[in-house]
């Protein structure tokens, strides 16, 4: 696509102390062509060598151009504000110091910049979990590929996608709109950012391709600022931004406003819900901020967001102080969403939280079965070759549709598609329930994801389907209750051994780690020593 009268893009890279990295970055943006005119590195304050490693490859690359920073500014904001400030090309597009740009993610770009004259242009993004190269879609469903958006009140969506480094900019309507990102140490910067753009109303075209990659690296010695959730601090500038983002959008569109509420509750509250740990300091310190922020949100914000969020809200505004089964709440804010029981009704029977927080579960009537947060037991049978499950009903919601048969479903971590069991017959248990007894030969899913390619430890979430007699179904996660975490060391021919270790995850649901063999053993160890050593560095 390249030409002497093709527009060209600035990518401005920020870094700060990533010797280590940052050449990565540097090196994807300039391998996109010469449709990347400039790549402007700034380098905020660097203890670490970050600014030698740039300017010796900036030796070597003309198209490379440096900034040092003397003072470090405290976040992103202010290295983007000056790579903006130092680009000469019509286009500006961003990148961190520890990800990358894919092959073609400029020339996609530029291209349909370009062929709908629209100011912004995004594509599709992955966060890839390191150092398995798992990847996981960013905000998959929210864009169609090839679409043009004319305003974004037209799409009032496109709150949800808040990042700034999946989109190409042109500079000249950033400059027109004085566009830019919150000084110093602002956490979640991107937020007002993106804001901002979306307060102008620029036409948006969406391209298909895959234009960035946001690596995640959990084990590292300084965690991203999105994963450095160790204090209340992260949440209160989570909150902080959004506060600011929901203004500007507001005074903008008003639409877009109530939108980006409906956000926060439904996606930023529930994901620091479901992890918010067990120290009672931060519990209760969470809880107070929280409470405090979504006091003043719009009611039409609380009654348009969907029923697991509202209901959260209610809980929320119900008591000052985090209930005793706030442990219960962080389980129902996961994905899928599961309300263990017991499940309280008021005086008039209508259904509520908890009889000590009798906060009301409107809507619940309405829900389609697929929806409904069904709570789903599993305990070890036939010496740990089956598993029974116990089917929970839900104020008589699932009673209604008649549930006749479950099958498990094993989901690689690793991304693919499922393994299915063949389902069994649910039968009522009397006791406001229905329970199945289904197997559990791991040694055959070990050799399934083997003949899938995986190698070493294989890990797998565990769902549960559940078809009901009116042809309606739900799939949600598994609780595990008994010994059914135990380690076992099971015997087979294909294999010799089988180190199985079912474990709950952060969000209580029932998750497998399989080692099949000797390699699969060897694995099994240095993954337990590697997550010793990251939780004695994490403490």
């Amino acid at each position: 696509m390249s030409s002497s009268n093709t527009p060209r893009v600035s990518v401005v890279v920020i870094a700060y102390n990533d010797a280590a990295l940052v050449g990565e970055a540097v090196t994807s943006a300039l391998a996109q062509g010469p449709l990347v005119g400039e790549v402007i590195a700034v380098d905020d304050a660097s203890a670490d060598g970050t600014g030698r490693v740039l300017d010796e490859l900036a030796a070597v690359h003309p198209r490379l151009k440096v900034v040092h920073r003397t003072e470090n500014s405290g976040g992103c904001g202010t290295p983007r504000n000056d790579g903006i400030a130092a680009a000469t090309e019509p286009y500006v597009l961003f990148l961190d110091s520890d990800d990358v740009l894919p092959p073609g993610a400029v020339e996609a770009l530029v291209r349909a910049a370009g062929e709908h004259r629209a100011p912004v242009t995004v594509g599709a993004c992955v966060r890839r979990e390191l150092p398995q190269g798992q990847d996981t879609p960013w905000m998959p469903g929210l864009y169609t590929p090839g679409e043009v958006i004319e305003r974004p009140a037209d799409r009032p969506a496109l709150v949800r996608d808040t990042l700034c480094v999946n989109k190409l900019y042109e500079r000249a309507f950033l400059d027109k709109h004085a566009i830019r990102f919150p000084d110093g140490r602002f956490v979640y910067e991107d937020f007002v950012f993106t804001a901002r753009v979306l307060a102008a109303a620029p036409r948006i075209a969406v391209v298909p391709d895959l234009v960035y990659v946001w690596h995640v690296r959990r084990s590292a010695a300084q965690v991203s600022i999105s994963l450095d959730r160790k204090d209340v601090g992260n949440w209160a500038a989570r909150v902080e931004a959004h506060r600011t983002a929901a203004a500007v959008i507001t005074a903008a569109e008003p639409e877009l406003g109530l939108a980006c509420q409906v956000k926060f509750l439904d996606y930023d509250l529930r994901m620091y819900l479901r992890e918010l740990g067990t120290d009672p300091g931060y519990q209760a310190a969470w809880w107070t901020l929280t409470r405090d922020y979504v006091a003043g949100f719009d009611e039409a914000a609380v009654e348009a967001a969907p029923a697991r969020a509202r209901w959260i809200v209610r809980v929320l505004r119900a008591t000052p102080a985090p209930p005793a089964d706030i442990r219960r709440l962080s389980r129902f804010a996961a994905e899928p969403p599961r309300l263990l029981p017991p499940y309280a009704r008021a005086a008039d029977g209508a259904p509520v939280w908890s009889e000590e927080t009798p906060a009301a579960l409107d809507g619940l009537a309405a829900l389609p079965a697929a929806e409904l947060p069904v709570t789903v037991d599993a305990e070890p049978a036939g010496g740990g070759t089956r598993l029974t499950l116990r089917v929970h009903d839900l104020y008589g919601r699932l009673a209604e549709s008649a549930p006749r048969s479950a099958h498990l479903c094993f989901v690689p971590r690793a991304g693919g598609e499922p393994v299915e069991v063949p389902a069994a017959e649910l039968r009522p248990d009397g006791a406001d329930g229905w329970s199945a007894e289904l197997p559990f030969r791991l040694a055959a899913l070990a050799a399934t994801g083997r003949r899938r390619g995986l190698r070493g430890i294989q890990a797998w979430d565990v769902r549960v389907g559940v078809e009901c007699e009116d042809g309606s179904s739900l799939l949600t996660s598994l609780r595990p209750l008994g010994d059914l975490l135990r380690r076992r060391a099971l015997f087979s021919s294909r294999y010799g051994v089988l180190l199985a270790q079912p474990y709950r995850t952060a969000s209580g649901s029932l998750a497998l780690r399989l080692a099949p063999g000797a390699e699969g053993a060897a694995s099994f160890v240095r993954n337990r020593l590697d997550r010793a050593r990251t939780g004695r560095r994490s403490r």
